[in-house]
């Protein structure tokens, strides 16, 4: 997925101010492991995935728990730093080599705070992130593990194939024998 599409996707911009916001971004690629944002340390950078996947977690009681997915024309980001400039919480992996377009939180801010319409993007792109986290929030306290698995591969078809299943199952809450078992009694 390139650049113009992810944004177009977020909020229609005006060409003037596409092309500006464009400049900013870097291309980079990283391999498969490579752990792109580290929890305790506040994130300067924004990533967008134009090839590949990545994983949200977290470590409680000794254990990585999934938190999110991400693949293509998917967010890497911590919210916490972008928004507070604090330390998150989180760590993201990428789970494949993966290309990846990159723009400083700094940079950014300096473009919303000279052009309107990237401005009003920013704002659209902020409220999309909370709402997917507020919707994970929600599935995770109030969904059964059968129907976060079957969100999960809704919004997300390919995952079952570019993911191990440990991973998805720690995604869901569950163990990956309780998986085995939803999985047997959907199909």
């Amino acid at each position: 997925m390139n650049i113009n599409e992810i944004l177009d996707k977020t909020h229609p911009i005006n060409a003037s101010s596409k092309i500006k916001l464009c400049e900013c971004f870097e291309e980079v690629s990283l391999q498969k492991n490579h752990l792109i944002i580290r929890s305790n340390k506040v994130e300067k950078n924004i990533y967008f995935i134009k090839k590949g996947i990545a994983r949200t977690f977290s470590n409680f009681d000794d254990n990585e728990v999934t938190i999110a997915f991400g693949e293509e024309g998917d967010t890497i980001i911590s919210l916490k730093s972008y928004i507070l400039y604090q330390k998150g919480y989180e760590n993201i992996e990428l789970l494949e080599d993966c290309e990846l377009y990159k723009i400083s939180v700094t940079k950014l801010q300096n473009l919303f705070s000279t052009d309107i319409d990237i401005a009003n993007w920013g704002r659209k792109f902020a409220e999309q992130e909370l709402i997917k986290a507020e919707q994970r929030f929600i599935s995770n306290q109030l969904g059964t593990a059968t129907e976060r698995y079957l969100e999960l591969i809704k919004k997300h078809p390919t995952l079952l194939q570019r993911v191990s299943l440990g991973l998805i199952a720690s995604y869901l809450g569950i163990t990956q024998v309780s998986l085995s078992r939803i999985r047997a009694n959907i199909t």
